[in-house]
């Protein structure tokens, strides 16, 4: 198992691998929805339900996606008994997320500003 030697360097890896596998996951979404979208198709009835049908249930598979990237691991580790090792899991995973968020929205600003 990835754990089995408990040390520090492993838990920074798996939080910064479950944050990559979340950005990895949001930017194949966006591009997903980017290339259904096409502005010269008039909506028919049959998009305007089935449009708002398919965009609950992306949010509710990207809700499922994203709870095993973010919190199934520290999960197990703290079922396993091992609450050190699942609360620096699950701070590493947020906190390199929380700066792929912040580059990501650096670099949309930067280039809304050309």
């Amino acid at each position: 198992m990835f754990f089995h030697r408990h040390n520090d360097e492993d838990v920074r890896k798996k939080g910064v691998i479950n944050a990559l596998g979340a950005f990895v996951y949001v930017t194949a979404v966006a591009l997903f929805i980017s290339n259904l979208q096409n502005p010269d198709t008039p909506d028919s009835p049959e998009i305007k339900i089935l449009a708002p049908i398919g965009f609950l249930m992306l949010f509710v598979l990207s809700a499922a996606v994203m709870g095993v990237l973010i919190f199934g691991s520290p999960a197990m580790l703290y079922i396993d008994g091992k609450k050190k090792e699942s609360a620096q899991l699950l701070g590493w995973t947020v906190g390199s997320l929380a700066a792929i968020t912040a580059c990501t929205l650096l670099a949309v600003m930067f280039v809304s500003v050309r």
